[in-house]
């Protein structure tokens, strides 16, 4: 969005200063900064102001600040982290349409993608980029909406009770997307119950002539209906589910088909995603679109040409024949069994799941991490560990010589959480 300094300034409760400008969206992060943009020094392991000037040597043309007024065009505000949220308040009040925040143990960011495919065909829509989801993606989401924008999709992550309250001050959204409750970040969180505290607080922030969207196969998120008192939708397998999908089917490649019926009629739908877990987030996605009066049909469409975020069930042709999954995006035990389902679904001999860590699982994570690689080889998988002991089994030094020759139908699962960094053995195994 286009904001003068003047504007900002009121936003933030700052002091502008230098030559009156305009800018153009804004970032946090002085290499990615386009021409025209508002930087944001926010205060980490490293300070943000330390790169102001590279920033406007990179084509920012105004930057906040809490320390003093420097060279160019800028606002001084009290805390730049405070700032940025307060300006993501002016820019969500800009947005008239319909502004959906998603939550869930798992399944945020492909029912964020999906939902963007979903909406696009009917309206305007933004969307978080990849999975922008905490204190300073959801603002720069909203921030870097453009103008004319009639609909918003954000996701939301949470790493304790309150965080996603604070995320829906910012956003206000008109709905919202709960997609499941699991056991994942409970080192973080404690206790499940917890964690469906959490995610909840996206429920309870929505109005009443909102909608919120909850998942009717899982007991902790259907009994957030209690917690709102805007309209209530349910998607799943469960046949009370309103939005309810069956006749899964899977293809070699691991192209899902499925029968979705509604209030809205029946639809074939094949989305964009790979893999029968991510289901019930193309329902979800459905859901939301159906209830805004998108067309049935284009719902459909939209959410098989919906463009999904990388390193997620991505598949990884070599030279050989064999296939890789490169699903290296995060892994916590939910999403890691469902993988390694889709890699048990696929056609072929030898199937290898290259396993890296799971974090944030707290006092019980050997006990998860052996239960997965005990999930695995219970369906005839190979289990290959990296980086981690975890999993019972001793770690490969390089993956790549462990695996060995690979052959025409062989297929190998890449996965862990985003701090073990697999996507470059999944890169490697492809190139191999």
């Amino acid at each position: 969005m286009r904001f003068t300094l003047e504007e900002i300034a009121r936003a933030t409760g700052g002091s502008a200063f230098g030559v009156p400008v305009a800018v153009d969206g804004a970032t946090q992060d002085s290499r990615g900064v386009g021409d025209g943009m508002l930087f944001v020094p926010l205060v980490a392991e490293r300070d943000g102001h330390d790169f102001i000037a590279a920033a406007l040597d990179g084509g920012a043309v105004a930057y906040l600040t809490h320390q003093q007024a420097g060279p160019g065009s800028g606002v001084l505000v009290d805390d730049t982290g405070q700032a940025l949220l307060d300006l993501a308040r002016t820019a969500r009040s800009r947005i008239a349409g319909p502004v959906v925040g998603v939550t869930g143990s798992v399944g945020k960011t492909s029912t964020k993608d999906l939902l963007a495919g979903a909406l696009g065909t009917t309206f305007r829509t933004h969307a978080s980029a990849k999975s922008f989801n905490n204190e300073i993606g959801v603002p720069l989401t909203l921030i870097n909406a453009p103008d004319n924008v009639d609909a918003a999709v954000i996701e939301m992550g949470s790493r304790g009770i309150g965080h996603i309250a604070t995320l829906c001050e910012s956003a206000s959204p008109t709905i919202g997307v709960i997609t499941t409750v699991a056991a994942v970040h409970t080192g973080e969180f404690g206790t499940i119950d917890n964690v469906a505290i959490a995610k909840g607080e996206l429920v309870e922030a929505i109005p009443e002539d909102g909608l919120a969207v909850l998942n009717a196969d899982v007991p902790l998120v259907e009994q957030m209906r209690d917690r709102t008192s805007a309209e209530v939708l349910t998607f799943g397998a469960n046949d009370a589910a309103d939005v309810r999908f069956s006749d899964v089917e899977v293809d070699a490649e691991l192209r899902v088909r499925f029968r979705l019926d509604s209030p809205w009629g029946r639809l074939d739908v094949s989305p964009a995603t790979r893999g029968a877990h991510l289901v019930p987030n193309a329902a979800a996605a459905a859901a939301v679109a159906l209830w805004l009066g998108t067309p049935p049909e284009l719902v459909a469409s939209g959410l098989e040409r919906a463009e999904m975020s990388p390193w997620r069930m991505e598949l990884l042709p070599t030279r050989s024949g064999a296939t890789i999954i490169n699903d290296t995006y995060n892994a916590n035990p939910t999403s890691m069994k469902g993988a390694i389902d889709s890699l048990k679904a696929m056609p072929g001999i030898r199937k290898i799941a290259v396993l890296g860590y799971m974090g944030e699982l707290g006092d019980d994570e050997r006990a998860l991490h052996i239960e997965i690689a005990r999930y695995a080889r219970d369906r005839g998988i190979e289990v290959l560990s990296v980086g981690t002991e975890l999993y019972g089994v001793e770690p490969a030094s390089d993956p790549i010589v462990a695996i060995g020759i690979l052959e025409r139908g062989d297929a190998v699962l890449v996965k862990g959480s985003r701090s073990a960094g697999l996507e470059t053995v999944a890169a490697a195994l492809a190139d191999a």
